[in-house]
């Protein structure tokens, strides 16, 4: 296989900025947009959150499994499997988006359960579009290369895409939010959600477009048991397939799905809950809500430069371990630093917060991008189905997401009606969390005396070549 051209390089991290800009949307400004302008009841703003997060797990599996599986589908024999599924995905993106982000069209006097049905429609097409792109998008990487350097380049630069959207997306809110005369939001920031998502849309149509005309999708090679060269021999090797049922008896298929999915509850509740933090716990003014999701991200981004490096150098294992450790930090750091007693709130208030914003950051960028690798190395030579375990790795991801944003908005207090009642969202922020990047450390540990990619099942034939790879002489 080919070494990947620059251009093919960032053509491919362009494919997935839609589905970023919308997913920082999505995580960090739908709680705030149902709480502060539609005055939405807590629990149904997580219930439209949990329908989308569970529409979102199940789509990815099911996703996951069609991406891998051959189709005589027009579309795909044309156009590719996973850039065909790219494809649909973004069309189902682009139509039910923007309808999130909206007073419900003809039924914004209507009883809240009907908006309820309203929303939660649009959330499910649009988990589901997000989804095909998300699996479609991550197969593609095993498929595009065969170096695991190259793939944890492709996925670094990945996560650069996701961290330059998020960006993109706070400093379009900074410039709207900005415009408000009054320090927090209300139903008169109606046309700022508007505009900020129509901004959204604009740009990730562009390198959606991009992605498609720029990067091909590999056609799949058929490895023969033998081949005879010019009357010589040569070394080939023959990969083990992995079914289905093959990956449900791998001990690191779940140790890995635990360790990816305490990864995106860290940095998805810390990117959904910062926002309500800075307005009601803190009660600065909105132009905040994008100013410190900016410094985060800004953070994120630097510290996604040096993640293939470090990776290199010091292995998977200790890269995610130095994350999580500054993760903690962040977390241990906003309970103590923001406490409601003495003057140290007032320095938290206007200094500490974006330090406290800088290690959200880097700890989410650190890993992420090492659960993202360490999934590639679990696939190794297996990308017959990749998909399918990119998928099954996003449904512990969004389901757990769903069911933890739903108990937090579920035990939400009466903020106005004690004064220590507030502080609620910077619990949330140091237990879920820290808890969260614990979990991921613990599931770690369990990794530590194995090498990963090494099947389970190769334990007894004595493979000395990685455990999924055979060696033949032709």
């Amino acid at each position: 296989m080919a070494e990947l051209t620059l251009s093919k390089k960032i053509g491919y991290g362009l494919g997935h900025v839609l589905n970023d800009l919308c997913a920082s949307m999505w995580f960090t400004y739908l709680l705030l947009f149902f709480h502060q302008v539609l005055y939405f009841d807590n629990n149904y703003s997580g219930v439209i959150l949990l329908i989308g997060q569970v529409a979102d797990g199940i789509s990815t599996t099911l996703v996951g499994g069609l991406c891998d599986k051959p189709d005589n589908f027009w579309l795909c024999r044309r156009y590719g499997q996973k850039k065909s599924w790219h494809l649909i995905g973004t069309v189902c993106v682009l139509v039910s988006f923007p309808f999130i982000f909206l007073p419900c069209l003809g039924c914004s006097k209507s009883d809240e359960w009907a908006q309820l049905i309203y929303y939660s429609a649009f959330a499910v097409i649009f988990q589901f579009g997000w989804a095909s792109v998300q699996i479609s998008h991550l197969a593609l990487i095993p498929a595009l290369t065969s170096c695991q350097n190259e793939r944890t380049g492709l996925t670094a630069i990945r996560y650069s895409m996701t961290v330059v959207s998020n960006i993109s997306v706070y400093l379009v809110a900074w410039i709207f939010f900005g415009m408000s005369k009054e320090a927090m939001l209300s139903s008169a920031d109606e046309e700022s959600f508007r505009n900020i998502m129509l901004v959204v849309i604009g740009i990730g149509t562009c390198t959606s477009l991009a992605f498609h005309l720029i990067v091909e999708e590999p056609v799949a090679e058929v490895l023969s048991g033998y081949e005879e060269i010019n009357g010589e021999t040569v070394q080939r090797e023959l990969v083990a397939p992995m079914g289905i049922k093959d990956w449900f008896k791998e001990p690191q298929f779940y140790q890995i799905a635990g360790v990816y999915m305490s990864t995106r509850l860290f940095v998805n509740l810390s990117q959904a809950y910062i926002p309500l933090y800075l307005q009601e716990s803190l009660q600065l003014h909105s132009k905040y809500v994008a100013i410190v999701p900016l410094v985060m991200f800004s953070s994120s981004f630097v510290t996604s430069g040096f993640m293939k490096v470090l990776n290199n150098k010091a292995g998977r294992k200790i890269s995610y371990s130095l994350g999580a450790v500054v993760g903690l930090a962040a977390a241990g750091w906003v309970y103590y630093g923001g406490d409601e007693h003495g003057k140290a709130d007032e320095f938290f208030k206007h200094y500490g917060i974006f330090f406290v914003a800088a290690l959200f950051g880097a700890a989410g960028s650190a890993v992420l991008i090492t659960s993202l690798s360490l999934t590639a190395e679990l696939i190794g030579s297996n990308t017959e189905s990749s998909a399918f375990v990119y998928g099954a790795m996003s449904f512990t991801d969004k389901v757990s997401n769903g069911v933890a944003v739903m108990a937090i908005q579920h035990y939400i207090p009466c903020i106005k009606c004690c004064a220590e009642c507030k502080w609620y969202f910077r619990d949330v922020l140091f237990y879920a969390t820290g808890g969260a990047v614990l979990l991921g450390i613990m599931f770690l540990a369990t990794l530590a005396p194995f090498a990963v990619g090494k099947r389970w099942r190769d334990r007894e034939v004595g493979v000395s070549t990685g455990g999924n790879r055979l060696v033949a002489w032709v």
